[in-house]
């Protein structure tokens, strides 16, 4: 045989230098390279497709928020009616549940909560928006760490050696970076306004009211308790809702 058919190996392959066999045009490597690039080339293009696409849904949002009418001064505050959760705070707490009576309108409340499931205690919360837009709020516990409670409500609030008496009760006051606040703790022993009402009108302490609640109250009763007034108003305002506090008669009115 010729030396060009010696170097014939097998179908699609050719001897090189020294023996080797190197791959003809058939090889996959090749064929792999070229739908790579194919693949990349397609991604490219949708890419592409995808850009005018966009900007067309972008635009048409554009307008849809012009021409929509829209009112930028609307008030964004949700003011709550928290008479409901007042009322029944009032009925279950072991210790007198305060509330604001008589603010200006523009004091506007928009949080409430009562919680009686607490191991540490039951806690009671009233946050308000001031006229100028600044958080104040009342809580109060009977919380036996009374400490770490007013630290938790105040967000870190410091104790300092100024107090303020309100309506004839002295409160300490507290400084922090977020919120300042005024405290005042007070000795247990003390029912809501609702029982005595109730005791006055010669009705039982338990009328009206299922078991249970009455012993979750006798539970915690002689406990003492913690009021605290704080947010990011200023002092004053926080005085101003300190001295409008009060335990209600029968429940109080709750509307804010």
């Amino acid at each position: 045989m010729s030396g060009r058919g010696r170097g014939r190996q097998a179908s699609g392959t050719w001897a090189g230098p020294a023996g080797r066999a190197v791959s003809g045009m058939g090889d996959d490597g090749g064929v792999a390279a070229q739908a790579e690039q194919a693949e990349r080339r397609q991604g490219s293009r949708t890419v592409r497709g995808m850009v005018p696409s966009l900007a067309v849904v972008l635009l048409a949002a554009f307008f849809i928020y012009l021409f929509v009418p829209h009112d930028e001064s609307q008030d964004p505050v949700k003011p709550v009616d928290y008479k409901v959760e007042l009322d029944s705070a009032r009925r279950a707490a072991p210790y007198p549940v305060l509330a604001p009576e008589g603010l200006p309108e523009k004091w506007r409340a928009t949080s409430v909560r009562y919680d009686a499931d607490s191991p540490d205690g039951r806690a009671w919360h009233l946050g308000f928006i001031t006229p100028d837009t600044q958080y104040a709020a009342v809580e109060q516990s009977d919380e036996k760490r009374p400490v770490k409670y007013i630290e938790d409500v105040t967000h870190g609030a410091r104790k300092t050696a100024k107090t303020v008496r309100v309506r004839g009760e002295e409160w300490t006051r507290y400084e922090g970076e977020k919120y300042d606040a005024l405290v005042r703790v007070s000795p247990g022993g003390s029912g809501s306004s609702a029982d005595d009402a109730g005791a006055a009108d010669g009705k039982g302490q338990g009328e009206g009211r299922d078991k249970t609640e009455d012993d979750t109250r006798d539970k915690g009763k002689n406990r003492p308790y913690t009021t605290v007034v704080t947010g990011t108003a200023s002092f004053a305002q926080l005085q101003k809702m300190a001295a409008a506090l009060s335990p209600g008669e029968s429940g109080g009115a709750g509307k804010g």
